[in-house]
């Protein structure tokens, strides 16, 4: 006679767990630095007379203070005069780029900020 085998299923885990993706973990402390939406990006660059040309996402006028920042730059500054197709302009729109003049090197890819 041959013995019957009984199969015992075990009940399953209630449990789930998240994966190490998802699992929360404690935030590490960090300085409460407000850190603020750039309004502008460098495109381009003439080192031989300094000048950035700058594209805007939001209206600056002459006058206004900005932060120029990116991998190796970190300077501040005031806008002293623009320029738009080689005419003076007062305001630049949003959206439009115009030539500023940089008082240090700066690089393409820049991110411009607004300094209250």
């Amino acid at each position: 006679m041959k013995k019957s085998k009984k199969s015992v299923k075990k009940p399953k885990k209630s449990i789930k767990r998240p994966s190490k993706k998802g699992r929360k973990t404690t935030p590490k402390k960090v300085d409460k630095k407000i850190e603020t939406k750039p309004i502008g990006k460098i495109t381009h660059f003439y080192g031989g007379i300094g000048v950035a040309i700058i594209k805007f996402t939001k209206p600056v006028n002459v006058g206004d203070s900005i932060q120029i920042k990116g991998a190796t730059t970190d300077f501040t500054q005031k806008i002293s005069s623009m320029q738009f197709d080689h005419k003076e302009i007062e305001t630049a729109k949003k959206g439009q780029e115009v030539g500023i003049k940089a008082k240090d090197r700066v690089r393409e890819g820049d991110e411009i900020f607004e300094v209250e």
